[in-house]
């Protein structure tokens, strides 16, 4: 006997299939990113209804709902409508781009989101900040708990955003009663991104500042995806730190980077970085060196509690890192093309940005005599 047509036997097939179930997710920043990985890995989990992805310009899942629109728009509230849960990962933190501007497009974002959100019906939001927050400081415990209080300053690239973003988080269901909200923390995110701390790896020279003791613990974009699904199907909630399970000694990421370090005594190396910054020449505030010399290592108990483990250690997370750096180029936070870090050298490029801050303030103080 034949077999039936194909199409009678996808009338069939849809017939007698079960409607999905499980929630609707909107992912904002869904077109690049760990927005763009998430929105993939949720468009193909048997739990998630649809995908509701929302960006200034459309991205390559095609499974996905695609709305175009700036996040700070109040009309963002229409395109939630029918959203059981938002992840908003539509933040800035460029190095280059202007910290004003910076700060203006992520706390607005995210107060938008939070109240169209509240006013489209949606239950859930997952906001995605940085264990960055609890602060870099010597009397940090290894690891912190995820209880711990957030004393980080805002010193350091993007983290006067992030403890805003945090302070909304806390805000929002008080000013929205019945609207939860999710905060995800991962460590150092490793996996095609570009911040002060991955930038670290690319000096010739690993600066360590004499008597501090740092600890590294890094995050796989991976892991941080499934963390956020974790948080978007409820299986857990809270404040969430997410990352490798333990940290990496300074000796072990040498030993496992094989780049020598550059020690310098801590008024030699703030007072540079202080200097270097503020007169424009790199885009990394001093503060930003606290994160290399200081512990901010959580321990995401929550996480392991509900059953999540991550898939990668700090030492492939590290592996993978330096795969991706490899050919670039920079110092004090400031990327040098090829012909400039061959021109410079290891050490010779540090001491020319040195010696250019001291000449930039040279011309300053005889203009001033003038």
């Amino acid at each position: 006997m034949s077999s039936p047509d194909p199409q009678v036997r996808a009338a069939r097939n849809k017939s007698t299939s079960r409607p999905p179930r499980g929630p609707v997710v909107a992912v904002t920043g869904a077109a690049s990113g760990v927005g763009a990985l998430l929105t993939e890995r949720l468009a193909a989990s048997e739990e998630v209804k649809q995908v509701v992805a929302i960006d200034e310009r459309r991205g390559g899942c095609a499974e996905a709902e695609w709305h175009i629109l700036d996040v700070r728009d109040p009309a963002i509230a229409d395109r939630l409508r029918g959203a059981d849960v938002v992840v908003h990962l539509a933040l800035d933190l460029d190095l280059e781009t202007d910290a004003a501007a910076r700060t203006a497009y992520n706390v607005r974002g995210t107060q938008t989101v939070l109240t169209a959100a509240a006013a489209a019906g949606v239950h859930r939001v997952v906001l995605c900040t940085s264990t960055m927050v609890y602060g870099a400081l010597p009397d940090n415990e290894l690891p912190l708990s995820e209880d711990a209080e957030l004393r980080a300053t805002a010193e350091a690239t993007g983290v006067g955003d992030l403890l805003e973003i945090e302070r909304l988080a806390r805000r929002a269901p008080r000013a929205h009663p019945g609207l939860n909200v999710t905060v995800v923390r991962p460590a150092v995110l490793v996996g095609g991104t570009d911040t002060a701390l991955t930038r670290y790896f690319e000096s010739p020279r690993l600066l360590v500042v004499a008597g501090s003791r740092p600890a590294w613990q890094f995050c796989h974009v991976d892991d941080l995806c499934s963390a956020l699904e974790y948080a978007v199907l409820e299986k857990v909630e809270g404040e969430l730190a997410v990352g490798c399970d333990g940290w990496l000694e300074q000796e072990e990421v040498e030993e496992l980077s094989g780049i020598r370090r550059m020690e310098l005594p801590s008024a030699v190396a703030l007072g540079a970085a202080a200097r270097l910054h503020r007169i424009g020449l790199t885009p990394s505030p001093a503060g930003d060196l606290a994160y290399t010399m200081h512990p901010w290592v959580v321990s995401g108990s929550r996480l392991h509690d509900a059953g999540w483990r991550p898939a990668y250690t700090n030492e492939e997370v590290l592996a993978q890192l330096l795969d991706e750096v490899s050919g670039r180029h920079t110092v004090a936070g400031r990327r040098l093309g090829r012909k400039d870090a061959t021109a410079a050298g290891a050490a010779g490029a540090t001491v020319a940005l040195l010696g250019a801050a001291a000449v930039v303030r040279r011309a300053r103080k005889a203009r001033r005599r003038i």
